[in-house]
């Protein structure tokens, strides 16, 4: 089986409305990300299509897909057509601006610029099929991280005053949920740390990596 994909059910897809695993769900699983990274729904949405989602995203459902996982509706809910009202209802100012090639090298290639009034995040994705997706770069608390793409990806960020708190979620991490690739990166004040997560989390572990490292982003 090629990497990219970790079981059948990744080349089959998963429950959705459509109408294209790569158009539509994996759209949502983009905007998904773009949610579990911002830490909810922002006030401004700008998504930024390259190749053939720049081409067929209206077709396709990618606008109302991205929409719906922006807000955190899941790619089988029945509101996901009409993700683009609602989030329009709530306040989001979403627009959606045709480029060219693919900064990354994908044709379903997706950026999502992410704001409220004093936070701004970013990322580049693409959708490999089947619904799943890849995560090319993120920008977030200032600082820009290159990513390898397969998710599960891991990002804590932590105070100077507490680097301690690194070695305790690596050997956590690697009891629960091993790493193959591991980033860190300072700023002002801290340093936040990416980690490649071999398979697939888990909802319970999930679970206990927010309750014990409160702030942790698990896409």
């Amino acid at each position: 089986m090629n990497q990219k994909y970790r079981s059948v059910f990744d080349i089959i897809g998963p429950i959705m409305i459509g109408p294209s695993s790569s158009h539509t769900a994996g759209a949502v699983a983009i905007g998904q990300a773009g949610n579990k990274l911002f830490g909810g729904i922002p006030k401004k949405v700008t998504v930024y299509y390259y190749g053939s989602f720049a081409q067929t995203h209206r077709g396709h459902g990618t606008d109302y897909a991205i929409a719906a996982g922006i807000m955190g509706l899941a790619a089988d809910d029945y509101r996901v057509p009409n993700a683009i009202k609602l989030a329009r209802k709530r306040g989001i100012d979403i627009r959606f601006v045709e480029e060219g090639d693919s900064p990354i090298g994908h044709p379903n290639t997706a950026l999502l610029d992410l704001k409220t009034d004093d936070r701004s995040v970013k990322l580049i994705g693409c959708s490999i099929g089947g619904g799943t997706i890849e995560i090319r770069g993120i920008e977030i608390f200032g600082i820009k991280m290159d990513i390898s793409g397969p998710l599960p990806i891991i990002i804590y960020k932590i105070p100077f005053n507490k680097l301690y708190c690194a070695t305790e979620l690596m050997n956590y991490l690697n009891k629960v949920a091993p790493y193959n690739k591991q980033q860190s990166f300072n700023g002002t004040g801290f340093v936040l740390y990416e980690f490649d997560i071999i398979n697939y989390i888990s909802p319970q572990i999930v679970n206990s990596l927010h309750k014990k490292y409160p702030g942790i982003i698990c896409l």
